[in-house]
């Protein structure tokens, strides 16, 4: 039997016991806790969704953080600061949400900047001008307000509090890139080429978020078995090219897809395939920034051990502090008696 852990338990007789006031409690819609049984295949798959959800939050500093210093403006510098600065936030509250898995922290930084573990394909994409940190905030933060938000109500209940306070600051990161193309569409000729620009280089990556076609899928059937998530991939992409269309109407702008249009007896849009050869390329670590998005992570961590080493350091020291004041105080205890 496995425990929530992962550990073997002395009375494997309890297991399908346990099983079934597992699978009574998805089957109610209540929460799975970290102290509570779950099956062993239950544990990796959060593992690894949550690890590459952190994991992407991470790298996605990159692209926009490479235009802090270049932003026009000091407004739009301290925005993108902010925003960065929030992406951060989301990998930490993530990657402790699979420490309650039993995950290390630094085992899975180390299986990310190793290749063993993965990361959203959009991040392997150039941001050549500004107009992308826009179309990143309106696309790819669009697309991740529609998986996440769902994710709110995942059966995993350290997951599920986490996307909470996520999808709220998302919600500000989308508003936020479609304020700055507005912005921009309202501006020169060239500034609205840039957009148009923008949005044809990232409408069919963003589709590819979602991950490839159900049917081509080996993990999205038991994730959404056990609800963990609550869609499926296509659900999600038709949500997301329904939500953009009537707001790219608004902007201006064309998206680059021939086949889209409104279809009545579906009440939802047809939309072309993306190329699911590039998305599995990207995937296999062949994208335009694959070696320098992984390259600049592993920098940073290397950059950062004497950090790591000093906090250690001084944690143990509060900690011998602590229990040296402890003793002291019952030595005195005992005296006065």
């Amino acid at each position: 039997m496995t425990t929530s852990h992962g550990a073997a338990s002395d009375d494997d007789s309890a297991e399908p016991r346990l099983q079934e006031q597992f699978d009574a409690t998805i089957a109610r819609d209540q929460r799975i806790e970290p102290r509570d049984w779950m099956p062993e295949g239950y544990r990796r798959t959060l593992i690894r969704q949550i690890a590459q959800h952190a994991h992407s939050e991470i790298i996605g500093m990159q692209p926009e953080g490479e235009w802090i210093t270049r932003a026009p403006s000091l407004r739009r510098k301290a925005i993108l600061f902010a925003k960065v600065q929030d992406e951060a936030g989301h990998g930490l509250y993530l990657y402790s949400a699979a420490e309650t898995l039993g995950a290390d922290r630094a085992d899975l930084t180390e299986r990310l900047i190793e290749g063993r573990q993965k990361y959203s394909s959009i991040f392997n994409y150039p941001t050549p001008t500004f107009a992308d940190v826009g179309v990143i905030g309106w696309f790819v933060d669009g697309a991740a307000i529609c998986n996440q938000v769902p994710l709110c109500r995942s059966s995993y209940g350290p997951y599920a509090r986490s996307m909470v306070r996520i999808c709220k600051e998302e919600s500000f990161h989308q508003r936020q890139g479609y304020e700055l193309l507005l912005t921009m569409m309202r501006g020169t000729d060239a500034q609205r080429e840039m957009v148009q620009d923008a949005v044809n280089r990232w409408w069919w990556p963003s589709l590819m978020m979602f991950g490839p076609p159900d049917k081509d899928s080996p993990n999205s059937a038991t994730s959404m078995a056990w609800k963990i998530k609550r869609h499926s991939n296509d659900e999600l992409r038709q949500r997301f090219v329904d939500m953009t269309v009537p707001q790219a109407a608004k902007l201006g702008v064309t998206l680059p897809d021939p086949e889209l249009r409104w279809n009545e007896e579906r009440g939802r849009h047809d939309f072309g395939t993306p190329d699911w050869s590039e998305l599995k390329r990207v995937i296999s670590g062949e994208g335009p920034c694959n070696e320098e998005r992984v390259a600049r992570r592993r920098a940073a961590h290397e950059d950062g051990a004497w950090v790591r080493e000093a906090a250690t350091a001084h944690a143990a020291k509060q900690a011998a502090r602590s229990g040296h004041t402890r003793v002291s105080q019952k030595l005195q205890e005992g005296t006065a008696a």
